[in-house]
């Protein structure tokens, strides 16, 4: 229950900077869910550059990566020109 708490604190982190940064604006809801995004993103690419230990199932990004996840997120949507959701 811990980690899920602290995933959507991390998120609404990053998901704030990001869209911030991006000059976006969302709604709360979507700004939790593009930091989370973004962390899962960032985790990703920090598994690819860095191998996790031994034993260990995933990679934690941390907040850095989390927010650059979060703005690479926010740019590809922008340069697809998706439907950002508002309010």
């Amino acid at each position: 229950m811990l980690h899920l708490i602290w995933y959507i604190i991390v998120g609404l982190i990053a998901g704030v900077v990001a869209k911030s940064a991006m000059h976006m604006h969302m709604s709360f809801l979507w700004t939790i869910v593009l930091g989370i995004v973004g962390s899962v993103v960032g985790g990703m690419i920090t598994h690819l550059i860095f191998r996790p230990k031994e034993g260990a199932s995933f990679h934690p990004a941390g907040i850095i990566v989390s927010i650059l996840g979060a703005i690479l997120v926010l740019w590809v949507w922008h340069h697809f020109k998706l439907h950002i959701p508002t309010g």
